[in-house]
This record gives structure tokens, C-alpha cells and sequence, in this order.
């Protein structure tokens, strides 16, 4: 499916390769494949080279039969130009699972969004992705493109946009009549890996997250600068893949940053990291699978092994979405299986994993606990809070806009007990008693709103609000 995002631009005001004015549609181009679960149907399945054909479009939608059978062709020897013709030839015309246009099953399935590695095709991990719509999920992926152009960029701008992407296809997937959209999932593999971490700390709607390898451990300072990807924003649960581990020299070597690592510190979340010993980064590509040389392309294994390797990747995946996103007993029993009895091949995996420990200290956990307890007991739940994460402290600015949203919504017992708080965690702010005195005043508690007006004054005399108020209620300043 070929669609644009509306809301961000991708073609600049002037064409780089011509200098001339850009021509035809300048919004960022969405190529959107869709995986669903169908009814079965006697049409000839879809060949791998389908999904090539696809890749040529990727960016420029219009291209003629012509253009798009040239570019095709020259597909297999820009990007695996290593592997001889015979091969090239068997996989393009290997039949996948998938057929075009399948009539769908009825009812409601889960949503997953696949993010691609940097600047790989949305059909990068297409056995995947079949295979998980042939399991009752609804899967949807999109190419890996920077901010505005095919190829991805390095840079908090990359990240923001392949983001951008994702938000793009959770907002798709509302319109589509299959999407059981309070279950949603986003898989993502390398840059893709971090991407959707991102995405999740962003959009609370995301249930399940899942890191093919995920760049998020490559690239720390992308995920240090940006400063809402904390623990606190990811507390959903979480599957890291791993590629076998490298040595501690090969990673100082390519100085690689090994002084933080956010999985670490993600406490509030059920993780569950699997470690891959047959495959390399790259085997988690089943494009790669399928492309690469024998020679040279598996390392000390052959593909054969990180074949069985690749399934066994897929498999966990797919059990870990069933325990989290169809609430599955049998899924989570799976996931908190040791891999014997999972009956994994010996020396083929590790699974390493650690549950939630409570509630991350956020205003949204703040707000569930007065809920619960009443507003009246607001700093008894704050202290709580504070007891168990000593570094909980809500922004002054957030706490009062939250007491001026409930005097809006006429709750005002409700404010006055969010404004009490702000003045007791920011005794020296002179905002903070004027808030309060406004919801005493509201509350038609006169002698009280003269108070803390008149101590809003004390901490700034320049406080014309609470000067015209006092006279409103006829007391002296």
C-alpha cells in the first residue's frame, strides 16, 4: 500500500540531484506492507521476488513496469552482488506463505508494527512477519528512511523519524477493521531495535516491545540525549534478542560505550533478554538468511544452523506476544521456561529474565494512588512514592496545571488538595499559594484564600493577582 504522511515533509524545496525546484508530491512517503490473518485461498502465494518488486517503490511510488523490473534485477547485486546467480534466481522465485489480496478472517487480532534495520525494507524480515500473521496477528512495516531522504542518518533525526513512521502505522491500524488496537505490539530489529524503544516511551499504548538485537546498546548516546527514554516511560514488558556476545576488547576497540545501559536500569517492566549463540547481528535479517554467501556469510556456522537459530528467534517471539498481548497462559509459561524445557536444541540459547519491581515513580502512578486512597491522602501517597524512588519529584509547572485541570472539571476539593502539595514541595514559590488561594476562593472559603494570598504576596510582592483578589474579598493586603 502506497500512502503519505501529511504531517512531515520529506522532498526539500530543491531537488539535490538537479538543483532544480522539487517536482510531485513533497510529504514523506509511508510504503506500507500489511500481514493479516486470512481465510485460505486457492491463489498462487507470493514469490520472495514480490517483495523485492515491492522495494523499488519504496520512495518514488509512480515508477513504471519498466523501471520497476530494471531496478528489481539490479536489487540482488547491489545488495548481495557475493552469492552466485543459481542462488539468486532459486530464492527470488521461492514461494512464501503469503498470498496478495487474501480475504480476511473475521474478527478483531493484535497489532504489530515491524521496524526495520537502518535503511532496510519493510520486507527485511518478511518470514517473520508471515509467520506471526499466520498466528492471529495483525502485522504492519514500513520502510527504514531518514528525515528526508531514502537513505538513514546517524543522528537523533534518524531515530525521530523511523518514530514518526511508527506513530504513522499505530494510526493506520485504527482505520483497519481486523486491529484489536488495545493490544499492540512494536518488533524492531538494529536500528529498528531502538527506534521503537523510543516510540514506547513516547505512546503509553504500546503494550509489548520487542529488540531484534537492538541498536539500543550500540548506540547510547542517541538514547542518553534523548531525555524522555527513562525506566520510568518503559514499563511495559520487554524481549531483547541478542546476537552471541562480543568480547570485551572488540568492544573497546570500536569503543563502544560501556558505561550505561538503559536495560539495566528498566525496572518496572518484565524483560527478558535471549541470547542467540549461532547468530551474528546480521542473521536476524531473514533477507540476510536467504542472500548470503556460503562462503564466508555464517561465520563458524553454517545456514543450516543459524536457520534453526533464525525459527528459534521467531518462536520466542511469538510466545512472548502470547503471554503479553493475548494474555496466554501457556505463552508465558513458555517465557519463564528454562530453554530444556522448551526442548531448545543444547548450546543454541541462553534466556536470561527479571519481573516488574512496582510502579514507576510518575505522576500518572501519583494520580492511580489518590485515586485509589482519595485526594485528601495526596501527600501521604506522594511520601510513599518518595520512600521507595528518592529521586521522585514532579515539576512544580506539571502539579499545578494538573489542580487547575481539576478546578476546570469543578472538582475543587480535588484541587485544593494537588495545590496544598505544590506548597509544601515548593514552600518558596509565591505561584504556588496564589493557586491555592484560588481554590479556596472557589471553594467559598474566604478566610483561607486570604491567607495564602497574603503569603503569595509575602514571597512576591509584585503579585498584582493575588493584590486585586484581596481587595475582591475586602481584606487588607
Amino acid at each position: 500500500m502506497q500512502q503519505y504522511d501529511y504531517s512531515r515533509v520529506y522532498k526539500g524545496k530543491i531537488d539535490l540531484l538537479s538543483g532544480l525546484p522539487s517536482s510531485g508530491e513533497r510529504a514523506r512517503p509511508i510504503q506500507t506492507l500489511a500481514w493479516y490473518p486470512a481465510q485460505k485461498s486457492a491463489a498462487p502465494a507470493l514469490l520472495y521476488g514480490d517483495y523485492i518488486r515491492s522495494a523499488t517503490t519504496e520512495e518514488v511510488f509512480a515508477r513504471t513496469d519498466a523501471e520497476v523490473k530494471q531496478l528489481a534485477g539490479a536489487w540482488i547485486g547491489q545488495r548481495w552482488g557475493g552469492i552466485g546467480a543459481a542462488q539468486a534466481e532459486q530464492e527470488w522465485r521461492r514461494p512464501m506463505w503469503a498470498v496478495r489480496d487474501a480475504v480476511e478472517l473475521p474478527g478483531k487480532f493484535p497489532v504489530v508494527i515491524y521496524a526495520p534495520s537502518f535503511s532496510a525494507s519493510a520486507h527485511e524480515s518478511a518470514d517473520l512477519c508471515e509467520y506471526l500473521a499466520s498466528q492471529g496477528y495483525l502485522v504492519l512495516a514500513s520502510p527504514d528512511m531518514g528525515a528526508h531522504e531514502c537513505t538513514m542518518s546517524h543522528d537523533i533525526e534518524g531515530v525521530e523519524a523511523q518514530v514518526g513512521d511508527i506513530e504513522f502505522l499505530i494510526g493506520y491500524a485504527h482505520g483497519l477493521a481486523q486491529a484489536d488496537m488495545a493490544h499492540l505490539a512494536v518488533v524492531g530489529y538494529s536500528w529498528g531495535g531502538m527506534s521503537n524503544v523510543f516510540a514506547a516511551a513516547k505512546d503509553s499504548r504500546i503494550t509489548a516491545l520487542v529488540s531484534l538485537d537492538g541498536s539500543l546498546r550500540y548506540f547510547p548516546e542517541l538514547v542518553n540525549s534523548a531525555k524522555y527514554v527513562v525506566p520510568a516511560r518503559l514499563a511495559l514488558p520487554f524481549l531483547f534478542v541478542a546476537a552471541r556476545p562480543r568480547s570485551i576488547e572488540d568492544l573497546l576497540a570500536k569503543k563502544q560505550d560501556l558505561s550505561a545501559s538503559l536495560m539495566n536500569n528498566m525496572a518496572y517492566t518484565d524483560l527478558y533478554k535471549v541470547t542467540m549463540y549461532p547468530m551474528t547481528h546480521a542473521n536476524f535479517s531473514s533477507e540476510y538468511q536467504r542472500f548470503a554467501s556460503d562462503a564466508g556469510g555464517f561465520g563458524e556456522y553454517s545456514r543450516a544452523e543459524t536457520s534453526l537459530a533464525h525459527s528459534w528467534m521467531a518462536r520466542y517471539v511469538h510466545q512472548f506476544l502470547n503471554a503479553y498481548l493475548k494474555n496466554d497462559a501457556a505463552g508465558l509459561a513458555f517465557m519463564n521456561g528454562t530453554p530444556e524445557k522448551n526442548l531448545v536444541p543444547p548450546h543454541m540459547l541462553t534466556l536470561e529474565s527479571r519481573h516488574a519491581n512496582g510502579q514507576p515513580p510518575t505522576l500518572e502512578t501519583l494520580a492511580e494512588g489518590l485515586g485509589k486512597r482519595g485526594f485528601e491522602h495526596a501527600g501521604e501517597v506522594y511520601k510513599d512514592i518518595k520512600s521507595r524512588h528518592g529521586d521522585f519529584q514532579p515539576s512544580e509547572e506539571s502539579l499545578r496545571g494538573w489542580g487547575y485541570q481539576l478546578l476546570l472539571a469543578n472538582k475543587t476539593g480535588a484541587a485544593i488538595e494537588i495545590f496544598k502539595l505544590v506548597t509544601v514541595l515548593f514552600p518558596d514559590s509565591w505561584n504556588a499559594f496564589d493557586c491555592l488561594a484560588e481554590a479556596y476562593q472557589q471553594n467559598q472559603d474566604r478566610a483561607l484564600a486570604i491567607k495564602h494570598y497574603r503569603r503569595s504576596l509575602e514571597l512576591e510582592p509584585k503579585n498584582d493577582n493575588a493584590a486585586q483578589h484581596l481587595k475582591t474579598l475586602n481584606a487588607a493586603r
